[in-house]
């Protein structure tokens, strides 16, 4: 079972234009659709998607749309009561597959509520595989929440589950330098780069190598595993068994939305199912490719993913040299 922490979910609204975007002017949808989102919720739902036991964790009202929402996809949850209402996004998907987001801050979160969110995580966590912490802080958490949550979970649940993390900015480095020893953290090129004060995200997207070089720098005792998403050009995995590189497939993008959620997802699918680094890196790079190719933040199904698709290196291969297929 995967349990996941959204600490600042969101109802996912996307427009679809047949042209593209222009400031200022006024444009008509040719689709529109609402889907509950963030980050860690996203990772649910493709899990629910391939048949993998998973619950969300959430703060949200009774009675707040969001749970609608979620119970119309039944999805499972566990909901932290707050006083706000949860936030809504806006994404506008133009026919080239680019997006342009508009995010809300979302409701604070309080003291109270903080507490309540992390007991709430470690009850969830009983018995589970694999705990997911993704996403933006709300208002109101510190910096250092998700280290308050990691530690929770490790002091109270026995034995404990491997924790993935899917943040960015001063969340992720407050992460890593506690030095917690996460088990998986899944930046893209930009949060890498940020992370690490090197390199840019044109940089590590240019190509692996460069990528790769630098999520190696990260010592054992912050993170176990990096798998970096590195856009149209695929993603990395810097493991302790070696590193790789997924070249992504070809596809016609739809939407990005949720997408590097669900190449969490699909990482996830593959190691609870007891594959090599290698092939959950291929499993990783697909779903997100089947993601992408999809509206809105609909997440795909097995059906709709094909691993075999993806050729997976190792880093490092010589140019020209016969590239390694992976199996999952």
């Amino acid at each position: 079972m995967i349990v996941t922490l959204t600490a600042n979910p969101s109802i996912d609204r996307t427009v679809e234009l047949d042209e593209p975007l222009e400031r200022g002017a006024v444009q008509r949808a040719v689709a529109t659709r609402e889907d509950p989102g963030g980050k860690g919720v996203n990772v649910t739902r493709a899990l629910r998607a391939a048949r993998v036991t998973s619950i969300a964790v959430l703060p949200a009202a009774p009675g707040d749309p969001m749970l609608a929402a979620l119970d119309a996809e039944s999805v499972p949850y566990r909901a932290v009561p707050i006083s706000g209402r949860i936030r809504s996004n806006l994404t506008i998907a133009e026919t080239d597959g680019q997006t342009t987001k508009i995010n809300e801050p979302g409701p604070e979160l309080d003291a109270d509520a903080q507490r309540a969110l992390i007991a709430a995580v470690v009850e969830a966590c009983d018995g589970a595989d694999w705990l997911v912490i993704a996403g933006s802080l709300p208002p109101g958490a510190p910096d250092d929440f998700y280290a308050q949550v990691v530690r929770a979970v490790r002091a109270e649940t026995h034995p404990a589950p491997r924790i993935a993390v899917d943040t960015s900015g001063p969340a992720l480095a407050a992460l890593v330098e506690a030095e917690l020893a996460v088990d998986v953290i899944k930046p893209n090129a930009e949060e890498l780069a940020e992370l690490l004060g090197r390199s840019s995200e044109e940089e590590l997207e240019a190509g692996p190598d460069a990528a790769v070089a630098l999520a190696r720098t990260i010592p054992a005792t912050r993170v176990r595993t990096s798998l970096v998403t590195l856009g149209a050009v695929g993603a990395a995995v810097v493991a302790p068994e070696g590193a790789w590189f997924a070249a992504a497939p070809k596809i016609t993008a739809r939407s990005t939305v949720g997408a590097g959620d669900c190449s969490l997802a699909g990482y996830l699918i593959a190691s609870v199912e007891g594959a090599h680094p290698s092939a959950a890196l291929a499993s990783a790079v697909a779903y997100g490719a089947a993601a992408a190719s999809l509206p809105g933040s609909v997440v795909p199904t097995r059906s709709q993913v094909d691993p075999d698709r993806v050729v997976v290196t190792e880093a490092g291969t010589v140019a020209g040299s016969e590239p390694t297929r992976s199996t999952s």
